[in-house]
């Protein structure tokens, strides 16, 4: 899992604080599930162009992902998370930046991962990260999420910062708004009230949408 702005500035602080602890709990891709592994593999070698790994995180996505041939580069708001992913992989290029304003042209991404980035953040600010990620990708493009899901929205303790659960029927609306078209909405079991769940979407074709 990983994490990106928009979040508060507590949170990326408390991120940065335990920014080594965090990667060697859950910051590397020996940690994830061979589900998720499978997801994210086929999806990204769907996907023609570059990809921004928005939320990043220490790097292991990134990383593991350009290894496959992939061209990708990763991007996170905390600077402690940046540092060590250039330090561990040298070789893949990773820089600060913002959900809400990635630094690149328009319609110049084949897609977007957005791998439980967006925990931490309110549904406003979900909303204006996915309007950004629409005018990034070029129509075509793809995206695809990760996220703590549950029946209802609301927000838990999480062991850094206050996360949210999206159900998926509230999460999907607000992907469609920002000009994406879901191809693919699924959830399965988590640990106890962490269920897992992920969307895939299209950018529509209008590059002037939404």
């Amino acid at each position: 899992m990983t994490t990106i702005i928009p979040m508060t500035t507590p949170a990326i602080s408390a991120y940065g604080s335990r920014a080594e602890e965090y990667t060697e709990a859950v910051g590397h891709i020996d940690h994830v599930e061979n589900a998720d592994l499978e997801l994210v593999s086929a999806w990204a070698q769907s996907v023609d162009g570059p990809i921004l790994d928005v939320g990043c995180g220490p790097g292991q996505w990134t990383h593991w992902l350009h290894d496959q041939g992939v061209d990708i580069a990763g991007v996170d708001p905390v600077s402690e998370f940046i540092d060590l992913a250039r330090q561990t992989y040298p070789d893949v290029p990773y820089r600060l930046g913002r959900a809400e304003e990635l630094d690149v042209p328009t319609a110049s991404l084949g897609g977007v991962l957005a791998w439980y980035s967006l925990i931490h953040s309110t549904p406003t600010d979900v909303a204006a990260a996915l309007r950004e990620f629409s005018r990034c990708v070029r129509p075509g493009g793809g995206l695809l999420l990760g996220f703590f899901t549950a029946a209802e929205h609301g927000t838990f303790g999480h062991a850094v910062a206050t996360a949210y659960y999206w159900p998926l029927t509230s999460l999907m609306p607000l992907v469609e708004d920002a000009g994406f078209t879901v191809t693919h909405a699924a959830t399965r079991p988590g640990r106890p009230e962490r269920a897992h769940g992920e969307i895939i979407a299209v950018r529509k074709s209008d590059a002037t949408s939404p």
